[in-house]
């Protein structure tokens, strides 16, 4: 028995208990380490002509014995010789794989997967003993490997009839690890790590008495054939297998970029949300390969927050891993991936938006809400990679119209309009929007709690302000409707200011900008109505209230009512402000602090 070195135990120990965070990645690792075997062999025999070995004879066999608690993984790959076993397995984190890359000079021809070696000895996290047997390609003797964990290993002379080697694991004895003895279980592993290994993965398989070997993975990912040779059908059906969705995409982003960074990625934009996509639970993030491997279940870096509705896989064999495989190391690769990865998905939905509007007009009723939120969540600094792909209720077009587009519908104005409230009916009832209307502007309705957020980060767009038609300083009166109510204010302010006192508002005046209606709010400052009601509506918020301004209606009987009142009954005016203050905050969908005391002034102001 021949121990390891003290830094190898401590290695061992750490490696199995901490850096791989689930056992069944040890199936993984001993596959690709099989694969790299094969590699080796089939790129020697690229090089070499009198090496006379078919890459469709290499495969990989997997074995299960129950009664012996046996996992068996074989190839026929290019195998080891004794000083191999020693070198390779003898001393933890020294790599086979990583010194034959290195030793070549066409380093770019060789897809070798395990660099590290450590990932072979994530098998201890199953097994009480592994017995790896092996013979190298063009030698007669056979030796091998074998171990029960860090206490040490043997190596001994045996046979084997071909090249290549046998890891057989011998699965431990408690219950939670029986299922790595049951088919379907590593059916399962095969198929969800290992699927896209280049050689065939066989599985020995018995059916009506009868055994022999299944193939069970795909072999060659979708993602590396060539697009032409894919028919819709195709990459619909993958997507419904590899992300378990009842209903189609609404469309496929299919690259294969070569050059500096080689990668290949097959994402989807989903034609629905899934049933926990806005809770907390959701997780984000494409599933990531290093060819064909999986490396992680969601890759969050490679997708940024406003796209995480995006489904899909990359595959790139220029990812720097760390030790374990499992987690990536922050380098410029990933980020560089991330960042094209972005500009496809953008331009593929402003091609949506163009060409298949039913299409985009469906992908915006199930996330539009999120680009909303990366406008806000981001204080409006991502507002120029998504502002283009937003979308707004027009009350002249009667639908959804990108901001181009009502832009484009309004470039004479001096500024762009919206109003905000609980839903589009709603809105078109408030009085300053049906006064913009009747004067033929193009408001913006936005029955979400968002959008105020968003026009408010966003400020502008395309040098014009974001106006909300609720607020106090809209202007759209000609200079001599300006002066006149500038006149009229001046003259009727202690009117005002008499029933400003009865009121928790900023200010009461006369307006010009209401039609039919006798009062409207209005808003100073940065919060509005509608931001006063959803930021009160949070749980364990502050209180937060807008800086509201009484309009009257300067054309409205009631305006020559409120004069007649105060030069002749001042306790009267007192009860219709308060009776105008109450109609107003209804109207906006705000309630009242004292609904019994406004219908008691009610019923005394209609017996009169």
């Amino acid at each position: 028995m021949k121990e390891f070195k003290a830094e190898s135990k401590r290695l061992m120990e750490l490696m199995i208990n901490s850096i791989y965070t689930n056992k069944e990645i040890f199936l993984r690792e001993v596959i690709s380490n099989a694969s790299d075997a094969i590699d080796k062999l089939h790129y020697l025999s690229l090089t070499d002509k009198k090496i006379k070995v078919k890459k469709d004879d290499f495969a990989i066999i997997i074995k299960i014995d129950k009664d012996k608690r046996t996992l068996t993984i074989s190839d026929n790959g290019i195998g080891m010789t004794k000083e191999e076993l020693e070198n390779n397995l003898g001393t933890i984190a020294k790599s086979g794989s990583f010194d034959f890359k290195n030793n070549n000079k066409k380093k770019e021809n060789i897809d070798i997967i395990g660099q590290f070696g450590v990932g072979f000895y994530s098998a201890f996290m199953v097994a009480s003993n592994v017995l790896v047997i092996s013979r190298a390609f063009d030698y007669d003797d056979a030796y091998s490997w074998e171990s029960k964990g860090i206490e040490g290993y043997s190596i001994k002379s045996t046979t084997k009839d071909t090249y290549g080697t046998d890891i057989i694991l011998t699965i431990k004895d408690e219950e939670e690890y029986n299922k790595y003895l049951e088919e379907y279980e590593i059916r399962s592993l095969i198929k969800k790590y290992s699927d896209y290994i280049t050689y065939p993965i066989k599985m020995e398989v018995t059916k009506d008495k009868e055994t022999k070997l299944e193939t069970i993975n795909s072999l060659v990912p979708l993602w590396k054939r060539n697009k032409k040779d894919i028919s819709l059908e195709e990459y619909n059906t993958f997507y419904s297998d590899k992300f378990f969705d009842y209903e189609l995409p609404l469309s496929h982003i299919h690259t294969q970029a070569e050059g500096m960074l080689e990668y290949s990625s097959l994402i989807y934009i989903p034609s629905h949300a899934s049933y926990d996509y806005y809770t907390k639970e959701y997780e984000k993030g494409l599933q990531l390969y290093s060819n064909g491997v999986l490396i992680m279940e969601k890759c969050s870096d490679l997708l940024p927050d406003y796209f995480s509705f995006v489904k899909g896989v990359v595959d790139s064999s220029d990812l720097a891993l760390n030790i374990s495989r499992e987690m990536l190391q922050q380098n410029r690769v990933l980020k560089t991936i991330a960042n094209n990865i972005e500009k496809h998905i953008k331009n593929e939905l402003l091609d949506m938006q163009k060409e298949r509007r039913e299409d985009y007009l469906k992908f915006w009723e199930a996330f539009g809400l999120q680009i909303k939120a990366g406008i806000y969540n981001s204080f409006g600094a991502d507002k120029d990679k998504l502002e283009d792909l937003l979308m707004f209720y027009s009350s002249k077009e009667d639908k959804l119209v990108t901001l181009q587009e009502y832009f484009e519908h309004n470039k004479d104005e001096k500024d762009l309009y919206y109003a905000c409230g609980s839903s589009i009916s709603q809105i078109k009832m408030l009085p300053q929007v049906e006064t913009l209307i009747a004067k033929e502007k193009d408001i913006l309705l936005c029955p979400n709690y968002l959008d105020e957020f968003v026009f408010k980060v966003m400020g502008k767009y395309q040098e014009k302000d974001f106006k909300n038609v609720c607020s106090d300083n809209i202007d759209i009166d000609t200079e001599e409707e300006k002066e006149e109510l500038k006149n009229l204010n001046e003259k009727s302010k202690d009117l005002l200011s008499l029933m400003q006192e009865q009121l928790d508002v900023k200010e009461v005046r006369f307006t010009s900008k209401l039609t039919n209606h006798p009062v409207c709010l209005s808003t100073r400052g940065q919060i509005s109505v509608e931001m006063e009601k959803a930021m009160n509506a949070m749980p364990n918020s502050e209180e937060v209230n807008a800086e509201k301004v009484l309009e009257i209606n300067s054309h409205h009987p009631i305006a020559q009512k409120l004069q007649d009142l105060y030069q002749n009954d001042q306790e009267e005016l007192k009860k219709y402000s308060k009776v105008l203050y109450a109609q107003a905050r209804l109207i906006e969908g705000l309630p009242l602090d004292n609904p019994t005391e406004i219908t008691d002034l009610i019923c005394d102001i209609l017996v009169k």
